[in-house]
């Protein structure tokens, strides 16, 4: 998800304005040099920006600096494994994201398992998705849209950005649990999705909200309802589809990974320092303005939340017979 120029200027100036921070005595004798933090993902979308601003914090903190490295290609794959063969001294990190969840599936031939082969070490923020439409179909609501589709099987068409992402399986999971005939409209790029969007070439899709948040502020586009389990901060009148779809829920969210074998003092080490960003509320109200909230979980739980999303997103590409571009 590549955010406008605009936000993108906006949060990144943020990031530099943090606060200096006393930094925290190690006795552990780690960091021991620079950290790099590897984003499986081009700079200027989500996840780059909330890595600089997590990187800055733990540099604050840990007295060494700690180094946003993009490697983009192959749906963070080539990411992933270049952190999975480092060296498990917690000087190469991942920021991991829901991709690396959905790829467990997406991709018959990985040379890792990411589930085996990695240590979590710290949820950070859950990435809200909103299902938008061209104002110019009638329904204005979930429900509606639903009743819309059912009497007109396979005449609705939804913009799908890129194969196998988050807003995709977004979009597919909602046509399973609605019972729904919707034809996916497959694009290079969100640019591409927007354009006929616009156009009412398709009519509805699923994006980041952060996204899609001007045009639906401007009246371009109309707002359905969110895919989390609440309503986002950005739109607080805007409803849930789950309150529509009992039970739907999906977004994206971002974290920190380890390779396995990482010692277990610096795991808790890292975990902490997250921890105690996300209670900061200049972070916190960062991570709100770009469509998401902090996303608070021990080490553990987060790694329990990679093994159900792992699993869940599993089902949908199965059903659906999804295959990578």
């Amino acid at each position: 998800m590549k955010l406008p120029r605009r936000a993108f200027l906006h949060l990144t100036a943020g990031a530099v304005a943090l606060p200096a921070l006393t930094r925290i005595a190690n006795t552990q004798g780690y960091p021991s040099r620079p950290v790099h933090i590897i984003v499986g993902f081009p700079p200027g979308g989500a996840a780059d920006i909330v890595a600089r601003v997590i990187a800055q914090w733990l540099s604050e903190r840990l007295g060494q600096p700690f180094i946003v490295e993009n490697r983009p290609g192959a749906g963070t794959n080539v990411a992933t494994e270049m952190v999975l063969k480092a060296t498990p001294d917690g000087h190469t990190l991942l920021f991991a994201t829901v991709s690396n969840a959905i790829n467990m599936a997406l991709y018959g031939n990985l040379n890792f398992d990411f589930i085996r082969d990695i240590a979590p070490v710290g949820s950070i923020d859950r990435l809200t998705y909103v299902l938008v439409a061209n104002p110019s179909i009638p329904p204005k609501t979930v429900s509606e849209l639903i009743a819309y589709a059912k009497a007109n099987p396979g005449k609705l068409n939804i913009a799908v950005a890129a194969i196998g992402s988050g807003t995709h399986l977004s979009g597919e999971l909602f046509k399973e649990m609605a019972g729904v005939n919707v034809v996916n409209v497959p694009y290079t790029g969100s640019s591409l999705a927007f354009a006929d969007l616009f156009a009412g070439q398709v009519q509805i899709m699923f994006d980041v909200l952060t996204s899609s948040i001007e045009h639906i502020t401007a009246g371009k586009l109309r707002a359905l309802g969110v895919t989390t389990a609440k309503r986002s901060e950005r739109l607080p009148d805007l409803p849930t589809i789950g309150e529509t779809i009992p039970g739907y829920e999906a977004s994206g969210w971002l974290g920190v990974v380890a390779p396995r074998s990482t010692p277990t003092n610096i795991i808790h080490q890292l975990s902490k320092e997250i921890s105690a960003a996300l209670a900061d509320p200049k972070i916190k109200a960062r991570l709100v303005e770009m469509g998401g909230e902090p996303l608070v979980l021990s080490a553990a739980d987060f790694g329990k939340l990679i093994a159900n999303e792992t699993e869940k997103w599993g089902k949908v590409i199965r059903g659906a017979s999804i295959k990578p571009n």
